[in-house]
């Protein structure tokens, strides 16, 4: 089964579920669209820095993520203020995305999914 007739609300609750499961702490910042709505996934390093991803189709029309801010590769280090105002942003002009924050000391993605580069 391919993830492009899931809802985005199921894809989104299904990979917080396995954050919970993993006691990966996970917030909800903004609940979006049920179905066919952009997430922004906010990775705190808790004093390792932070990254903001967006969710992308790659060229195979794939779900993968990129850099939202930053470099191409996200090793510039983004201030925590600079994504949060960055999510509002996002929010205020499209108030059906989703906004997903987690922390993480080794600034990992647990919803998985390459990243473009």
């Amino acid at each position: 089964m391919t993830d492009d007739f899931l809802p985005t609300a199921l894809w989104v609750e299904s990979h917080i579920a396995q954050c919970q499961s993993a006691c990966i702490p996970v917030y909800v910042i903004n609940k979006g669209a049920h179905s066919g709505a952009t997430v922004l996934l906010k990775i705190n390093g808790l004093g390792n820095g932070c990254h903001i991803l967006t969710q992308v189709r790659n060229s195979e029309n794939n779900l993968c993520w990129m850099h939202a801010l930053g470099n191409s590769l996200g090793k510039e280090e983004i201030a925590e203020s600079e994504i949060d105002a960055y999510i509002r942003r996002s929010i205020e002009r499209d108030p059906d995305v989703w906004a997903i924050e987690i922390e993480d000391k080794e600034m990992k993605n647990p919803f998985g999914g390459d990243i473009l580069e």
